[in-house]
C-alpha cells in the first residue's frame, strides 16, 4: 500500500493573509472522536464562522446517513472516520445515497494515504483533513471552499484604538498608514470611524468630506464603485475614507452597517487601517472582534492601565484563534509625571509593548499643525525612527523587536492593589 502522505491543498493562511467570513450557510458534523469535536465546537464559534450555522454530534459516518435519510443535508457535510481506505470509500457511498447533489462533503479521516486523498477526490469529496486537525485549518478549509481562488486577495483590516482619551491613537493610526504606503510602497486605506471628533482630514490637511457617514447610513448600496467615489486620495498608495468631523449630524451607527462597509473596503487595499474612536458600543466591540489584528495605545498611567487591560481581557477571550493584540505606549517620559513601568505595564496586561513612544511635543506638535506626518517635519526624530519599526510590523514585513523600557520610570506596580495576584 502506498501511504505517502497526504499534501495538503489548502496551506495555512499567514498571519498577512487573512481568512474570509463563512458566508451564510449551513455546516452538519458527524465527528467519531470526542476530540475532533472539541476542536469544531472551537471553530464553530470562532469570528469567522459566526454567519454559518452549525450543528456537532458523534457517531461519524453512519449516524449522518441515519439522520439524513429523514433530513435533507446542509450545505457543507463534515464526517469523520477511523477506518482504512477500503472501508472508508464503502461508507462514504453509503452516505452519498442520502446526500443531496449540492452538499459538499468534507471527509476527517486517520490514514495519511494519498492513495485515499486522490480516491476520494475523484468521487466528490470537497476536501480530505488528516486529523489531528486545528480550529484555524478547518476554518480555512470552509472559507477556501467558497471564495474564488483567482480573486485578488482580502486586506487585512488593522484596527486602532486608544485605552483612553488623548493617548494618541488616531496620530499613531495615521502615522503608520503614511509610512506603509510611502516607505514600505504597500497601498493602504485610512477609515477614520470617529464622525463627530475625527482628525485625520486634520493630520492631513483636507477638508472633512464625510465619505464614511454616507456610506455607513446607506449600507445596501455600498460597492466598490461606491467606496472608491467616497475615498480621498492622500498620495499614490494612500487613501482616507473620512468621517464629517462635525457635531451637526447624528447618526446611529449598526454594527452590520459597519460590517457591509469593512468587507467592501478590505476588497480594495492590501492594508486597511481603521481608526477607532474611544467610546464603548455595539458596533465598536464589532470592529475590534472581527478585525485580523488590533493594536491598543496606551499611556503609562493608571486609567490607562485598566481600560487597556479590560480590552486586553475580552480580546483574548473572545477571539482564541486571532493574534494577541499589539500594545503602543506613548507619550513615555512626560516630566515630572509619575509612570508605571513599561515592563510593569506590559505583564498586567500579558502582552510585551511592540513599540514605547517618547514625549515629543515638540515633532509631534509642529506635524499636527503642518497637517503633516512626524515622518515629514523630523524625518530623522527617535519618534520617527520608532514609528517606522511598528509600521514595518504592522505591515508584516519585520519581527517585533523586543520594546526597551529605557523610557520607563520607577515602579508603581506595587502601590496598585487591584493588580496584585490574588
Amino acid at each position: 500500500m502506498n501511504t505517502a502522505a497526504v499534501e495538503p491543498t489548502l496551506p495555512m493562511q499567514s498571519e498577512n493573509f487573512p481568512v474570509a467570513l463563512i458566508p451564510r450557510i449551513s455546516i452538519g458534523i458527524f465527528c467519531d472522536n470526542q476530540q475532533t469535536g472539541q476542536t469544531l465546537q472551537a471553530a464553530s464559534v470562532d469570528r469567522r464562522m459566526s454567519r454559518a450555522h452549525v450543528s456537532i454530534q458523534l457517531g461519524g459516518i453512519a449516524a449522518a446517513i441515519q439522520v439524513h435519510q429523514t433530513e435533507p443535508t446542509p450545505n457543507v457535510l463534515v464526517v469523520e472516520s477511523h477506518a482504512d481506505r477500503n472501508s472508508i470509500m464503502a461508507e462514504l457511498a453509503s452516505l452519498a445515497e442520502v446526500c443531496q447533489p449540492n452538499t459538499k462533503v468534507i471527509v476527517v479521516g486517520h490514514v495519511n494515504d494519498v492513495i485515499l486523498y486522490r480516491e476520494l477526490i475523484k468521487n466528490g469529496v470537497s476536501e480530505y483533513l488528516v486529523a489531528p486537525i486545528s480550529a484555524v485549518s478547518f476554518i480555512e478549509t470552509i472559507s477556501s471552499m467558497y471564495n474564488d481562488p483567482k480573486a485578488a486577495p482580502l486586506g487585512r483590516i488593522v484596527a486602532f484604538v486608544g485605552s483612553k482619551g488623548g493617548v494618541g491613537s488616531s496620530t499613531i493610526a495615521h502615522n503608520v498608514s503614511w509610512a506603509v504606503s510611502q516607505k514600505l510602497q504597500l497601498e493602504t486605506i485610512i477609515t477614520d470611524l470617529d464622525l463627530s471628533f475625527g482628525t485625520a482630514a486634520l493630520n492631513f490637511n483636507q477638508d472633512s468630506g464625510g465619505g464614511i457617514f454616507e456610506a455607513l447610513g446607506q449600507p445596501d448600496r455600498v460597492d466598490a464603485t461606491l467606496i472608491d467615489r467616497l475615498m480621498t486620495k492622500l498620495g499614490n498608495k494612500l487613501s482616507l475614507l473620512n468621517g464629517p468631523g462635525g457635531i451637526e449630524r447624528e447618526m446611529n451607527i449598526e454594527a452590520h452597517s459597519v460590517e457591509t462597509v469593512l468587507n467592501v473596503v478590505r476588497h480594495a487595499a492590501p492594508l486597511v487601517v481603521v481608526d477607532v474612536p474611544n467610546l464603548w458600543a455595539p458596533w465598536v466591540k464589532y470592529t475590534l472582534l472581527s478585525a485580523d489584528e488590533i493594536v491598543i495605545t496606551a499611556t503609562p498611567e493608571l486609567p490607562s492601565l485598566r481600560n487597556a487591560k479590560n480590552l486586553v481581557d475580552l480580546l483574548k477571550a473572545s477571539r482564541p484563534h486571532d493574534r494577541m493584540p499589539r500594545l503602543v505606549l506613548n507619550q513615555v517620559g512626560v516630566p515630572k509625571r509619575p509612570e508605571i513601568p513599561a515592563a510593569d505595564f506590559g505583564k498586567a496586561l500579558g502582552i510585551q509593548p511592540t513599540a514605547i513612544i517618547p514625549h515629543d511635543p515638540q515633532n509631534f506638535g509642529l506635524a499636527q499643525g503642518n497637517g503633516q506626518m512626524v515622518f515629514e517635519v523630523a524625518p530623522k526624530s527617535k519618534s520617527a525612527e520608532l514609528l517606522y519599526n511598528l509600521s514595518e510590523v504592522v505591515a508584516g514585513t519585520q519581527k517585533p523587536v523586543k520594546a526597551a523600557s529605557r523610557f520607563g520610570l520607577p515602579g508603581l506596580m506595587k502601590n496598585l492593589p487591584m493588580m496584585k495576584k490574588k
